[in-house]
């Protein structure tokens, strides 16, 4: 299968990317699937309310001009924007301390994280930061969703059990949840069970069956019938009807309060830019579509924007609801569309049956989600394909768990760096040698032994900079040591080296000076012209002549054998 195109809009608001050219015989399909992932995101987007703490309506606005934004501005036809259980959880994480949860002040700072997000993604795209995408490695990723998994999943066990507790973060909810486990509802255990076993039911028979809507549905009507709230069992009440109503956030705009919120609104940027981006990209190379980081970035910049505008909280590009419309038969945002149409009429006209919803019954829709983000699965491969990198997947979700989510996307990105880092530090390098038959093979440093006697092939396999220059001198010298006194060329095979710092440079003019101490000469092998180019400019060329680089293995032998035997 052909990897995913990525098409480059000349225009800064290219649109229609991810709706034209439309397929008119797939059309009736497209809308069927908006309608059948409205039935699933509807339950869900309320329930992530609860993780953001917002009111139940706000997570319907997030499917209406936030998706409707990105269906007409972004480039991918698959990306499905909404709300996401990792921001909404980065956003209650941030605002916890700042305003009553639910609160009018509460909404307002939520969409002003959200219009702090868009001036972000923006911002990036005009500057050309699409690439910071990949700075979350998909290993601390399964390790951040899966510490937010729990995190969420730990949330709701209060609600599904009727207790009122008020701790913030995962551990003070435990806490609270053994201190007041005598103010247990089991009519409101018997809700939350309901849902349960209707929504893993309705996985078991289909995937594809809204198990959410009906439990939804079926306890909504259970509650109107038998009055649940007589009984003790807590309601939703009175959910408004009608349009958002489009207005800037009712906040106190000063410098402190945006200083408070910048390292929260750089995180969402984060788990915004790698989450979105990493679900393009793979849906994009499943159905062989082209898609533009750059454009998708300015999409989801007018998402947030219309979220902030509309009175709601983040959103973000969602793997999970992108399934849904990709198992449901949609190939553009055509079905979002239908979403949003759907969406809209609910807004308007469905409201009322949602006074009836009880408190249980999404902390148990909720609760589920947090499940499904846990990945078992993935943290196993990974113990069992990258040992290492699987300890970093454990440290990032401990940290969101006992931490903070915010903290913990922080330190993913650290992690995420430092691994990276860790790589290029140890690169693993190697000397090319030729077997009796004459084929070239590679064999390790602790071994060197020549190409030819005389000459030696040293690869090094990774970029060129201050943190592995050491390594660089400390094999040179080894190597050398190793082959005295025959040695009379010492060549540095550089196909895999794309880049030269200045302090590489230094350390390159260092190594010709030890090598010319012992007479041996310094020569080059395959190198970029834009490697040649820092190396000229480092003044690596002056010392070791211009005819020192060579393209070509047969093309360096013949210069040596020819130095070797200079009467040949």
């Amino acid at each position: 299968m052909a990897g995913p195109q990525r098409a480059e809009g000349k225009f800064l608001l290219p649109v229609l990317q991810g709706i034209l050219p439309i397929n008119r015989s797939a059309l009736p399909t497209e809308v069927l699937a908006g309608l059948t992932f409205a039935c699933l995101a509807i339950p869900e987007v309320m329930g992530y309310t609860k993780i953001a703490g917002t009111p139940v309506v706000t997570g319907l606005y997030t499917i209406l001009i936030p998706m409707a934004l990105f269906a007409l501005f972004g480039s991918s036809r698959h990306l499905v924007v909404g709300a996401d259980s990792a921001t909404a959880a980065i956003t209650a994480s941030a605002l916890a301390g700042m305003a009553v949860s639910g609160s009018s002040e509460y909404l307002a700072l939520a969409s002003l994280l959200a219009l702090m997000a868009a001036v972000l993604l923006i911002a990036a795209r005009l500057i050309g930061l699409g690439f910071l995408a990949d700075f979350l490695s998909r290993t601390v990723l399964v390790g951040f969703l899966t510490g937010v998994g729990i995190q969420v999943a730990t949330g709701e066990i209060p609600g599904m059990l009727g207790i009122e507790a008020s701790g913030h973060g995962t551990l003070a909810m435990i806490q609270d949840l053994i201190q007041h486990y005598g103010q247990t509802s089991w009519p409101t255990i018997a809700v939350s069970l309901s849902v349960l076993l209707v929504v893993i039911g309705c996985k078991r028979v289909s995937p594809k069956v809204p198990g959410p809507l009906f439990a939804i549905l079926g306890v909504i009507l259970c509650s109107w019938a038998f009055q649940f709230s007589a009984s003790g069992i807590a309601v939703l009440g009175k959910v408004p009807s009608g349009l958002p109503a489009l207005s800037i956030p009712n906040v106190d705009w000063s410098w402190s309060l945006f200083k408070q919120l910048t390292p929260t609104a750089l995180s969402i940027f984060v788990v915004i830019l790698a989450q979105s981006a990493a679900t393009s990209r793979a849906y994009a190379a499943r159905y062989e579509d082209k898609f533009s980081e750059n454009t998708d970035l300015v999409g989801l910049g007018l998402a947030n924007l219309g979220a902030a505008f509309t009175g709601t909280f983040v959103v973000n590009g969602s793997p999970t609801k992108t399934e849904m419309v990709a198992s449901a038969g949609g190939r553009s945002q055509i079905a979002q569309l239908t979403t949003v149409v759907i969406v809209l009429m609910v807004i308007l006209f469905l409201t009322g049956p949602l006074t009836f919803l009880p408190n249980a019954a999404l902390s148990a829709v909720v609760f589920l989600i947090g499940i499904k983000l846990i990945d078992l699965k993935g943290l196993t491969a990974i113990y069992r394909q990258a040992r290492s990198e699987f300890w970093i997947a454990v440290a990032t979700a401990a940290v969101v768990i006992l931490v903070g989510v915010e903290q913990g996307i922080i330190f993913a990105m650290v992690l995420s760096l430092i691994d990276h880092t860790r790589r290029g530090y140890r690169p693993k390098n190697a000397v090319i040698v030729r077997s009796s038959d004459g084929d070239w093979h590679t064999q390790t440093v602790t071994a060197p032994k020549p190409f030819e006697p005389g000459l030696v092939i040293y690869r090094f396999s990774h970029s060129l900079y201050y943190a592995n220059t050491q390594r660089l001198s400390d094999e040179v010298t080894e190597i050398v040591e190793k082959n005295e006194p025959e040695l009379r060329w010492f060549c540095i095979e550089a196909s895999s080296v794309d880049d030269v710092d200045f302090t590489a440079g230094y350390t390159l003019r260092s190594v010709h000076e030890l090598l010319q101490a012992k007479n041996i000469r310094l020569v080059f092998l395959l190198v970029e012209p834009d490697v040649r180019s820092e190396l000229d400019r480092y003044g690596v060329t002056d010392l070791v002549g211009r005819d020192a680089y060579f393209e070509t293995g047969n093309d360096l032998v013949k210069a040596f054998q020819r130095a070797s035997n200079p009467t040949t």
